[in-house]
Order: structure tokens, then sequence, then C-alpha cells
């Protein structure tokens, strides 16, 4: 790691700490009472959630925010925080100073020297913790710089939490944050006690964060920007391998590489020998597979998948365990289950008690939640992005329309917004041809996620594409054009998936408010 982690209690400030994964290892470290603050350009549910737990949240990306960490009174804010840190209950600490920067020499590419003004050490400043997605020219980031501060990547916190703990670390193109979530649920209905940080909420424990007093750390780890082989674990697993990340990697065996360095960095690897990448370049410790006639440590039988969720037979290396049910929906979430079962019975849980707590366990939020359902009509929402996760998610919605228990022919309506142009150009072929499960397909412009748009592909040119394999396609460029042609179009029955990673969800309450208005005007009519 380019810089070492502090844990002692020197505090931490997050730029960007409203994102799923910023967020989850920011609330582990309020929780083990260190102090941490963050900033973010817009607040959330996230940020409130952190908030209550006593971090300090500025309302923006500024490098005034720093300022916060200059001494006063012949005292450092450091260590008055830290003092304020002792209780996670502490009320909002007071706002930063309104004191200009320029005296610290911000603007500069040159670091502070040893000590700066106010007579506090370089010791006192924050480690400052960003991901991938804060660019080299964020003012706070530079401000940072300029001062001196550590600047560590999400990724090297996560890491270096994991060294304190016996490493679970979750790896995969799809499936992490189900399988992480799965394994964590499991660990902690079985008494385990784990610390779970994972990219995704979970209600189990009311976030996308866990601190637990066990000895077991269970963390989705990112193949996205390379920095997967900075974690050492006890127990790796990788659920499949494929190029997701185009901005980052040129090929698949860029990614393959991170993957096989990811895999000798762990003890015990645990792996799904059905994907091809993982079968040809990965030697695991333990291998699972969910496809008939596998020859895997861990396989299915008698598996039948329906509108309920899914149930199999489990056999280990050749022996019978016996039948597990889920309430997750369709073939991926099946080889999820497995995999935390893999993981159950490394750690000698017997398998009639991993069957029971897997039985219960409801998902992750954005992986085909379910956000309503009125004028009977069905929302759901689903964090699919890639050509895979749109053919499996659409898969399980057509089980679940399929299976109307008064019979009744439910459309699946798919409202698919792309994300990223980078990702949109490379599988715009598989794309494509992603929707055959759909009954109708709606499409709107693509999600940048800060990338520029070079001009070389669009939603409509995308539309067009997808419309030439499939009977019913609609565009509509912005999100309150689809906002309105779904208040149009849908009608009683329909299972309606809002797809992708932007921000295309944000339209769901809207919608859910309207058809709420529907049915209680078809009701009082009736009457």
């Amino acid at each position: 790691m380019p810089n070492s982690v502090d844990f002692s209690g020197r505090p931490f400030h997050f730029i960007g700490i409203g994102g799923i994964g910023m967020s989850a290892i920011a609330s582990i470290l309020a929780r083990r009472r260190l102090p941490v603050s963050g900033s973010d350009v817009r607040l959330n549910h996230i940020t409130q959630r952190l908030r209550d737990q006593g971090v300090h949240i500025f309302l923006e990306q500024a490098p005034s925010n720093l300022e916060f960490f200059r001494p006063q009174n012949g005292a450092s804010t450091c260590s008055r925080r830290i003092n304020t840190y002792s209780q996670v209950s502490a009320p909002a600490l007071p706002a930063p100073a309104a004191v200009s920067l320029a005296e610290y020499g911000v603007g500069s590419i040159h670091p502070m020297p040893t000590e700066w003004v106010g007579g506090a050490s370089r010791d006192d400043l924050p480690q400052v913790v960003c991901s991938t997605a804060i660019a080299d020219t964020n003012a706070e980031y530079q401000a940072a710089l300029a001062l001196g501060c550590p600047i560590l990547h999400r990724s090297d916190v996560l890491a270096a939490l994991m060294q304190e703990y016996r490493g679970i670390a979750i790896a995969g193109t799809h499936g992490k944050t189900t399988t992480s979530s799965m394994i964590g649920y499991l660990l902690m209905q079985a008494g385990i006690d784990p610390t779970i940080v994972v990219g995704g909420e979970v209600d189990a424990w009311e976030g996308n964060a866990r601190l637990g007093d066990g000895e077991y750390l269970v963390a989705e780890v990112d193949e996205s920007d390379g920095s997967l082989v900075k974690f050492s674990a006890e127990i790796g697993v990788i659920t499949n391998i494929e190029l997701d990340h185009p901005d980052h990697y040129s090929s698949l065996h860029e990614v393959v590489t991170i993957f096989q360095q990811f895999a000798q960095r762990c003890h015990h690897l645990i792996a799904c020998i059905d994907c091809p990448g993982v079968a040809k370049h990965i030697q695991p410790t333990i291998s699972y597979s969910v496809r008939p006639g596998a020859i895997a440590d861990y396989t299915v039988q008698q598996i039948a998948y329906t509108a309920q969720g899914t149930t199999a037979e489990v056999w280990e290396r050749g022996q019978r365990l016996g039948e597990m049910s889920l309430k997750l929906l369709g073939e991926h979430n099946l080889s999820n289950a497995l995999a935390a079962i893999a993981v159950g019975r490394f750690l000698q849980i017997p398998f009639a008690q991993i069957a029971e707590i897997l039985a219960t366990f409801e998902g992750a939020r954005r992986r085909f939640e379910r956000r309503g359902e009125y004028h009977h009509i069905t929302f759901i929402d689903d964090y699919a992005h890639h050509p895979s996760e749109i053919q499996a998610t659409l898969a399980a919605a057509r089980l679940k329309a399929q299976g109307s228990p008064n019979g009744e022919n439910r459309r699946v309506v798919a409202i698919f917004q792309p994300h990223r142009y980078s990702r949109t150009l490379a599988f715009f072929k598989e794309f494509s041809q992603s929707f055959c499960d759909a009954d109708l397909v709606i499409t709107t412009d693509i999600y940048s996620a800060g990338e520029i748009d070079l001009q070389q592909v669009g939603g409509a040119r995308l539309a067009e594409a997808i419309a030439a394999h499939h009977p019913a396609v609609r565009y509509q460029p912005t999100l309150a054009r689809v906002a309105d042609c779904l208040k149009q179009i849908l009608k009683p029955g329909d299972l309606v998936l809002f797809l992708g990673a932007g921000n295309l969800n944000q339209i769901i309450p809207d919608l859910l408010n309207f058809y709420q208005q529907q049915e209680s005007l078809s009701a009082s009519l009736s009457h």
C-alpha cells in the first residue's frame, strides 16, 4: 500500500463518503470509535445513517472542509474529536471555521512543511480516503495533497481492516453483493458474529456494514479498478470472471490476470467452475457448480426453479448433504447460495443449520428488490447493468411472471438505463440481444458515471439495436419522459423492472405514488 493505515485514533476523512463502498468502511471505523468525517455533493439516507453513528458530514466537497482539523486554542481539533467520538451517539460536531486555506498553499503541488500553521504536526492531519470516482482535479483532494495528508484509496483501508480479522473476501464480475451478503447473513445467524462490508444494503443488519465481535470479516472486494490485488484473505471466493469495466481493462486477459493474482493471495480459494474463465485459468481449493453432471466439490441435483424460489439437493464431494430452499429466484442465485454453503461447510457449520438459515435470506437491496405493488402492478429495482446480469434478472422475472397464482398472463416490462459510454460501446452487440425475456423494453439515455461523451454511442442508437432483436422497444431519453410513458402504458398484472447502476430508480417513488392513487380511484369507483 502507498500509505500505511493508522487505526490507533488518527482521524479519517472520506471524500465522497455517501458512496455505497465508501460509506460501508466509514461506518465500520465509526462503530470502532474512531474519529470519522466525510463530504459529499448530495445527502441521502446513507449519509444520515452515518451522522447517526457520529460521523461529521460536510455538505460539499470543498477545501474548507479540511479547516475542521486546524488546531484551535492550543489543541488540535483532531484530539478533541477523538474524545467527542468516544460514544457513537455523540451529537453532530461543530461546523468548520470559515477560514481560507490559501495561507496553507492549497492549489500548490508542493506538500506542506512538517509543522503547519498553528503549531500542529502533520500527525494531526486526517487520513484522507478516496475512491476511484474522485478525480485528481477535485478541489478537496487537491487541498489534502497540499496539506500533506496521507492519501488512501478506499481499498487500502478495507485491505488493512481485513488484516485485523480472518478475512473472507468475495470477488467476481457478477454476484458479489448477493454472495457476500448471503455469507455474512449465514455467519451472523450461525452465531459467528462477523464484521461485514458489502456493496449493497441488507435489512438484516440495516445497511451495508456490520461490526461484529467475532474474528471473521466478510467483505465484497472489487476488480473494477485493479485494487483486487491488494487483498489477502484466509478464504477467497470467485463467483465468475468477465470483462465488465472496459474503462479500466482493455481485454478479458487483463481481468483474468487480476483474478489470478487475487487467488494467489488467498490461503483457501472457493470458486465456481461453471464460468469458463474460472475453469480455465483458476485453480480453486474448493470448487462448486450448479450444472448437471459437473465434477466439483459442491454440486446440486433435483433442481426446481419456480416463481416462489428455488429448491435443490446439495451434494458434497459425492455425498448427499440434504435439500435446500431459497426465496431468491434463478440459477444465478442458486450458484451464489452454493458458494455460501461451501464457506459454511469450510467453517464446519452443519448443513442442516446452513439450509435453515439460507431459507430465510431475503436478499440485498437493488438485487431484484420488490419496491411495491399498486394497481396490481409490481415494481422491481435491480442493479443489473451488464448483459449477463440483465439476462439473468429477466429470466428470473419471467419465472415470476409465469408463476402468477391466478394464472394470469403477466407482462414483463424492462426499463433499462445504460451505465457508462465505455461499457455500452464495448458490449453494444451483447446488450442488443439481452432482452428476450421481456415483453416490452424501454431504454433511456446513457448514465455517464463521470465519463466524457465522445459521441461514439448513445441511448437512441442502442434502442435501435435492441429493436432489431425485439418487437417492442421504446426510447425515452430522459427519466421524466420514462416516468410519463410508464404512467400511460402500464396495466394491472405487469411486472416492471428498473435495470441499471445509475439513477433510474429515482423515478420509482413517484410511480408508486401515482399507481397507488389509481388503485384508490379504482376502489372508490367500484363502490
